[in-house]
């Protein structure tokens, strides 16, 4: 069966096709794959991933055609930019507005 796996490194995307044997695993593809010659960061601690955006272990088995994908960690924590943002346009909000002028 085919399987595709692929990582949006920051700089390229990486991308490999595989034939691989019924009922095989995420972490036989991975194995398989050559990620960790590519990206040697991952053979002490392997990145979060999915199939098809969807959270899974390395135990997970695959079907025909499944993706793969490899996720980087996130930079900043999603919650936290959305409560600076908030935060922002509350006190933008709160600011006075300038006093108007007599229309001449």
């Amino acid at each position: 069966m085919q399987v595709h796996i692929a990582f949006a490194a920051p700089t390229r995307v990486w991308r490999r096709t595989l034939n691989v044997p019924e009922g095989a695993t995420v972490g036989q593809v991975l194995a398989l794959s050559g990620v960790a010659e590519a990206f040697p960061e991952f053979t002490d601690h392997p990145p979060a991933m999915g199939v098809y955006g969807e959270r899974c272990d390395v135990r997970r088995v695959l079907r025909e055609n499944d993706r793969v994908e490899l996720y980087r960690p996130l930079v900043f924590d999603p919650l936290e930019s959305r409560r600076r943002r908030a935060a922002h346009r509350g006190s933008a909000m709160k600011r006075p507005l300038p006093p108007k002028t007599p229309a001449a």
